[in-house]
């Protein structure tokens, strides 16, 4: 083998969907920060103007170059104070949900400086989409810009230290805050306190939902024991599976399958 070759392995991870739905730059720079929930996610870029962006108790100004996200189902504004404009994706799927872990990218963690760089990439590739390519072109921009966070995420010991450790141990049912705590090297109360100022919500519902949408991306790619579900899931018992599954998501895991 010639010694100048560079190979690089990727770790096998399950298949995990992100779909793109729109690719859109808006340059009106009208909003007036009424607060919105929308449900997918979605990635912004300011590429010029200035303003603000509201979730989760906190606020950030947006200037060019700040690249920030709106969560599925987070209350969330955006105030445009000086002609704001940007690009933004909107999306959603399984992998957004371990991307966002991954990076440590919260409700309280969201919005990100020093992204200018990518705006000529953004602005070319949406200037490139066509009916043939848009689905492609979404994507990679979406997959590329997160690539650009590993630096930024890793700066954030707190949450990514807890987030990684809770993307790796989640579907172990033992699994508590005190346990949590104690691997990360925090005191449980802080840790609480941590939750609760940056997803909006407690340790016990963030596990609760992390497990049900592992659930559902389970019974999306053919897993239809729903005692197996939710063994691979976090759950001992499969009849505390099923109520939690019903109140979360709306129909019971059976109902789900069909």
């Amino acid at each position: 083998m010639n010694s100048q070759n560079i190979c690089k392995f990727i770790v096998p991870r399950e298949k995990e969907q992100l779909t793109a739905a729109n690719f859109i730059y808006e340059q009106q720079g009208t909003h007036s920060g009424e607060t919105r929930t929308l449900s997918d996610h979605v990635m912004y870029l300011a590429t010029g103007g200035e303003g603000f962006f509201r979730c989760s108790g906190e606020v950030q100004k947006l200037t060019a170059g700040k690249l920030f996200f709106s969560l599925a189902d987070v209350p969330f504004c955006i105030e445009s104070t000086k002609a704001l404009k940007y690009y933004y994706i909107t999306f959603n799927g399984g992998r957004a949900e371990e991307l966002f872990r991954r990076f440590g990218i919260t409700p309280g963690r969201s919005v990100f400086e020093g992204y200018e760089g990518l705006i000529p990439f953004w602005q070319e590739s949406l200037a490139r989409a066509d009916e043939e390519n848009i689905d492609l072109l979404s994507e990679s921009v979406l997959l590329y810009t997160f690539s650009k966070l590993k630096r930024a995420a890793k700066s954030n010991d707190k949450v990514g230290m807890v987030l990684g450790y809770l993307e790796e141990h989640f579907t172990e049912p033992g699994l508590t805050l005190s346990s949590v705590a104690e691997a990360a090297g925090y005191n449980a109360k802080y840790l609480s306190h941590l939750f609760k100022k940056e997803f909006g919500m407690g340790f016990a519902e963030y596990l609760r939902i992390l497990r049900i949408k592992h659930a559902v991306i389970l019974m999306e790619n053919g897993v239809t024991s729903v005692k197996n579900v939710a063994i691979l899931s976090g759950f001992s018992d499969p009849l505390y599976f099923s109520r939690v599954f019903t109140k979360t998501v709306g129909v019971s895991p059976k109902n789900y399958k069909k």
